[in-house]
């Protein structure tokens, strides 16, 4: 798919914004979960997004196999210099991934069933729609969490 720049920036930016929140905490703090029903820690939320954006553009749009594993996304732990290495590769195979897309073109894969997210069949925009959306979600949950964690909430 030609000139993708635009889109890759804007993916860039809510990613640097979830790892600059991780660096902020430090690598103990980023992996704490605040003490609220079913929250993650901002690593989690962080690395998820990096299974959803590599998933939803890699698989689904190019048709490359990704091997995720989503339940596990929220259970991650490790480091902020991990993770945005993790996050600079991702980077990489998008780039490659959007090349070989045709917007005209329908996905080459469907999610499952029961994968959340949209409940209607998309098209090459309306699935990288959805990995904006996800990520501007997640952005702001990071910013909330990390927000929680500085003032002692934690679990």
């Amino acid at each position: 798919m030609r000139d993708q720049n635009e889109y890759l920036y804007f993916l860039r930016r809510a990613f640097d914004g979830m790892l600059d929140a991780l660096e902020d905490l430090g690598d103990d703090l980023g992996n704490v979960h605040p003490p609220l029903p079913g929250a993650n820690s901002v690593y989690a939320i962080a690395y998820h997004c990096a299974g959803v954006a590599d998933y939803w553009t890699g698989h689904i749009l190019a048709g490359r196999e990704v091997d995720r594993d989503r339940t596990a996304e929220f259970t991650a732990t490790g480091t902020a210099h991990d993770l945005r290495q993790t996050v600079d590769a991702l980077f990489e195979r998008l780039e490659t991934d959007l090349e070989s897309v045709t917007p005209t073109a329908p996905p080459r894969n469907t999610p499952p069933a029961d994968f959340e997210g949209p409940d209607r069949p998309l098209s090459v925009r309306g699935v990288q729609l959805h990995v904006l959306e996800e990520l501007a979600q997640h952005h702001g949950q990071v910013q909330i969490t990390r927000d929680l964690l500085t003032r002692g909430a934690r679990s």
